[in-house]
Order: C-alpha cells, then sequence, then structure tokens
C-alpha cells in the first residue's frame, strides 16, 4: 500500500487518523456487543457506572493523543466539545427514558436499540459534521450565523419552560404506523418478523415497537444535534477534533443511559447552565471578532465552559435533596 495515501489530508487532517479512530471506534463496538453484551440482558446501575467510566477514559485519553498529536489549542477544544456534549446528551437521556416507557421496552432489551442507535448517530453526525465543515471552509460567515443560533437558543432554553412529550401525538410515530405493518407487542430483540397480515393471513415483515423506538432514538438525535454540532463549530472548525469528540461523548451515552435513567430528575437545574454555555460559546465568536483575535482563547472557553456545568450540576444535587428533605421534615 502506498503509505503517502496514508498521509494525504481530508478535512485538514491526515487520512491515517481517521482509520485510527474509525478502528478503535470498531473496536470498541465489537468488544461491546460481542463480548460484554452478547445477550439480551438487564444492565445494573453498577455495570452502568463502570462502563460509562471506561468510555470517559478512553474518550478523555484520545484527548490527550490530539493534544499531543496536534497541539494544545486542538487538545482544549476537543476537551471543551467532549464536555459540552456530554452534558447534552443528559437532555437526550430523558427523551431516550420517555421513548422505551412509551413504548415499554423493558430494561433487558434497551441496550440493543441503544446500540444499533449509536451506529445510526456515528454515520449521521459524519454526514453533519463533514457539510457543515465543507461550508464554513467556503463560506466563513456561516460561522456567525451558528454563534447568533447558539446565543438565541440559549435565551430560548432560559426563558422557557419545558413541555410534556405526547408521543402518542407524535407526527413520526403516526407515520410509521401508517407506513408499517407493526406488531401490538414486542416479538423479543427483533426489530421486524415475518407473520400473518391481518385479513389475508399471508405472510408478511411487521416491524416491532423495539423497531419504532429506535427510529425515534436517531430522530431526536438529529435534533439534539442541532444545538451541538454548531456549538462546537464555534469551538472550532477543525472537523477531526469536532467528529472525535462528539462520537467519544456519545459512545458513553448508552452506557450512562442505564446508571442516568431512573435518577435524571435530580439534573434538573442543569439545564440554565447548559443554556448560559450555549449563550456564552455563541457570544465568544463575535467578541473575538470585536477584539481582533484570531480565535477566542482555548483554555478560557474549556474554563468557563467547565465552571458553568459543574455549577449546574452541585446546584442540582443541592436543590433535589434539600427538595427530598423537605416532605420528610414536615412529616415529622
Amino acid at each position: 500500500m502506498d503509505l503517502t495515501l496514508l498521509a494525504t489530508p481530508w478535512l485538514g487532517t491526515p487520512l491515517y487518523l481517521w482509520l485510527a479512530f474509525l478502528a478503535l471506534v470498531a473496536l470498541l463496538l465489537a468488544f461491546d456487543l460481542g463480548v460484554l453484551h452478547r445477550k439480551s440482558e438487564e444492565i445494573s446501575i453498577r455495570q452502568s457506572l463502570v462502563m460509562s467510566g471506561g468510555y470517559i477514559a478512553i474518550g478523555l485519553t484520545f484527548g490527550g493523543f490530539v493534544w499531543w498529536h496536534i497541539g494544545a489549542d486542538a487538545g482544549l477544544a476537543y476537551l471543551t466539545g467532549f464536555v459540552i456534549e456530554k452534558t447534552l446528551a443528559l437532555d437526550n437521556i430523558f427523551v431516550i427514558a420517555l421513548i422505551f416507557s412509551f413504548f415499554a421496552i423493558p430494561r433487558h432489551y434497551q441496550h440493543r436499540a441503544l446500540f444499533w442507535g449509536i451506529l445510526g448517530v456515528i454515520v449521521l453526525r459524519g454526514i453533519m459534521i463533514g457539510a457543515g465543515a465543507t461550508l464554513v471552509a467556503e463560506f466563513h460567515w456561516i460561522l456567525y450565523l451558528f454563534a447568533a443560533f447558539l446565543v438565541l437558543t440559549g435565551i430560548k432554553m432560559l426563558l422557557t419552560e419545558d413541555k410534556e412529550h405526547d408521543l402518542a401525538k407524535n407526527p413520526l410515530v403516526g407515520f410509521l404506523r401508517r407506513r408499517l405493518n407493526v406488531t401490538d407487542q414486542l416479538e423479543g430483540d427483533h426489530f421486524f418478523v415475518r407473520k400473518p397480515l391481518a385479513g389475508s393471513g399471508r405472510l408478511a415483515w411487521h416491524a416491532t415497537p423495539l423497531f419504532l423506538a429506535l427510529v425515534l432514538i436517531e430522530a431526536a438525535d438529529i435534533i439534539f444535534a442541532v444545538d451541538s454540532v454548531p456549538a462546537i463549530f464555534a469551538i472550532t472548525t477543525d472537523a477531526f477534533v469536532i467528529y472525535t469528540s462528539n462520537i467519544f461523548a456519545i459512545l458513553g451515552l448508552r452506557a450512562l443511559y442505564f446508571a442516568l435513567a431512573a435518577m435524571i430528575h435530580r439534573f434538573r437545574y442543569l439545564k440554565p447552565a447548559l443554556a448560559l454555555v450555549l449563550v456564552f460559546i455563541g457570544s465568544k465568536v463575535f467578541i473575538a471578532e470585536l477584539m481582533g483575535l484570531e480565535k477566542f482563547p482555548a483554555v478560557i472557553s474549556l474554563g468557563v465552559t467547565f465552571a458553568l456545568i459543574a455549577g449546574g450540576v452541585v446546584v442540582s444535587l443541592l436543590k433535589t435533596r434539600q427538595e427530598a428533605k423537605g416532605p420528610e421534615l414536615a412529616s415529622k
């Protein structure tokens, strides 16, 4: 094989780095599905925390590699994107829990849907980030649109309350049920099964509720990517840093889900912190322009982002703990 081909830049980064990253992700997913979870089984909170800790450690280690191999600015941008994506994923966990509850998916089948959902995310995020990187390279002013969008999104998050999600009225659910034959109940861990068609008795493929849950999970990620992808483009335009930080943060989401799904209510005050992060990330693009800086200092970006998110987590845990103690004290 011609080694010079491996050094050819693709989206600004040598091809061998992209191949190494994709090979690592493939190995992690193969190990997860082929060794750790060959059978459909319920994942305990302890297993979830251990797996999530492992994915976070691997993601941070890769960030250290980016720092060493590409440079300090790239390393800091990677860590900032990793932290933002990981935190934004908490909202995603709430929606995923809602989807599984609506379709009555037992915990021992949820890992299968999440695993295949991750594969879809890897492809979809790649398409979105690749398109974004191409547009930014051709039209630099698009960064300012991203930045303005983040500021407006953050302000909207601060001023609006969470709405109840009624999946029974979700247009995507209605569309799928109209277009597909759907079983009334789960069929084990299968996404599709062949069953007699109602009325004719002819065998036909039927989608199961597990498949509908998978489609909604993918759709939810596209919606969340509308926030997270512009956020990291406002930090760096390096497609390799953007994609790798996004994917490593998302890889651990599946593992983290099983630990946090039952206690996501403890992080209700994290939303204002996330809103402030989006406002800050969007604003710094304009601040750098006004100050005549080529880019906003990466150290400050990471520091402010981490401080806001850490503050949101601490306030959430303290506030919800006090609220839990309130009824207990009143009953005594």
